[in-house]
């Protein structure tokens, strides 16, 4: 009973550190991506109304909280008249979106081994939107 109990208290602390990790975790999306807001804030606008009409649970809405702010992001992105700077951009939203998908399996699932691959992917994304941003900043006019 008691390496239950010792098991359960480690996977508890594990699980909370995990969140804690990931909530501290805050990327930024650059300015140098930054355009054509007039067609990224048309298409919320339409993303947020349409999700009004739906019944959603808390995790739910948290996940498409977190859409509604990075898909205005990654089609602004797109926008861009350089391919690899459109690209680039565009996927730093997508991660972003990731990250925000994941932050909400952390917070609300149950199953231990999807909360272990939201944080995988939590990690990886950050890195990727480190090294993307850089050449963005490298890179984009």
């Amino acid at each position: 009973m008691f390496y239950q109990l010792r098991t359960l208290s480690i996977a508890l602390v594990f699980s909370s550190s995990l969140l804690a990790a990931a909530q501290a975790q805050e990327v930024a999306y650059p300015e140098k991506c930054k355009s054509a807001q007039d067609m990224a804030a048309k298409h919320e606008e339409m993303m947020k109304s349409s999700a009004m009409d739906m019944k959603m649970t808390d995790f739910q809405k948290e996940a498409m909280d977190g859409m509604h702010m990075t898909m205005p992001l990654m089609m602004g992105g797109m926008m861009k008249d350089d391919a690899d700077v459109s690209f680039v951009c565009g996927m730093i939203a997508h991660h972003m979106g990731a990250i925000e998908m994941s932050k909400t399996e952390l917070k609300h699932g149950d199953d231990d081994q999807a909360k272990a691959m939201a944080q995988k992917i939590i990690d990886a994304q950050i890195k990727e939107i480190g090294d993307m941003t850089k050449w963005v900043e490298a890179h984009a006019k």
